[in-house]
């Protein structure tokens, strides 16, 4: 006899209750969705570059589309993907953190909705990002503004990234953001809801906070080369361990550097 027909399930939603053992233990959910998220982006990426090795190597350039319609209309799920790959992982402890706590209400039989529902909030803002760095990148590009071969300009640009990125990280908005990443459990706490369209919500306001905390960082994508696998493996570690480790003294050495190396950019053109 299933767990649904004893009645073991009756304190779920009926569509949760339906899913039956997984939808009784989120933390269970919580951690397949960022593992399949993450595995996912990669996967994608990995595949765009087997597929398509040509237009690969150009989105590897960070000024080569120069209006290539064929290029051009990779950009939006080679973001999406990059934002899955790089910022999903740094989102695992505010996701877990929300499992936890439904788990809880789950043993005591409360009703809890799936972790699935916040990470979908939480990608929905990091889609909407890739959707304006896709546009952003068109426009840099077609300008000439990325273009390390075309002269001091696509030099200069990179050199301020640097420079914004890393002056960003002393700002007071960074750190409020970060905090919010670092220990989500006041939050959750404090907002705690039972519907789908609320924890929706709170998907959203969370990844506002973490669009908040690395945005800059992820600009940095287009000095370094989109789609340059080492270096978005680089500053996926990066982000994600200023959001684990609680020492601020960390954000404002990644500021120094990130400054350091504008500068040189800039005073070595």
């Amino acid at each position: 006899m299933s767990d649904i027909a004893r009645g073991e399930l009756t304190y779920l939603p009926p569509m949760a209750a339906r899913l039956g053992w997984a939808a009784a233990r989120p933390r269970v959910v919580a951690v397949v969705s960022v593992l399949t998220l993450t595995a996912f982006g990669w996967l994608y990426l990995g595949l765009m570059y087997a597929q398509h090795a040509d237009l690969f190597a150009a989105l590897c350039q960070p000024s080569a589309i120069n209006g290539d319609a064929s290029v051009a209309v990779l950009l939006v799920p080679m973001w999406s993907a990059m934002a899955l790959a790089m910022m999903v992982p740094s989102a695992a402890a505010t996701i877990l953190t929300y499992a936890e706590i439904a788990d809880t209400a789950a043993q005591k039989r409360i009703a809890v909705v799936s972790p699935i529902v916040i990470v979908a909030g939480y990608v929905a803002v990091w889609l909407g990002f890739a959707l304006f760095a896709s546009a952003a990148q068109l426009v840099m590009a077609q300008a000439g503004w990325l273009d390390p071969n075309a002269g001091k300009l696509g030099t200069y640009v990179a050199g301020v990234l640097f420079i914004v990125a890393g002056a960003y990280q002393f700002t007071t908005l960074k750190h409020a953001c970060l905090r919010q990443c670092r220990n989500p459990f006041p939050f959750f706490f404090s907002n705690w809801t039972t519907t789908t369209r609320g924890v929706f919500r709170l998907g959203v306001k969370q990844g506002l906070f973490c669009l908040g905390c690395c945005w800059a960082a992820m600009l940095l994508m287009f000095a370094l080369g989109v789609m340059n696998v080492v270096w978005m493996a680089v500053l996926a570690v990066a982000m994600t361990v200023e959001k684990l480790v609680n020492v601020r003294r960390l954000s404002h050495a990644y500021g120094v550097v990130l400054i350091a190396a504008g500068l040189f950019l800039i005073v070595g053109v």
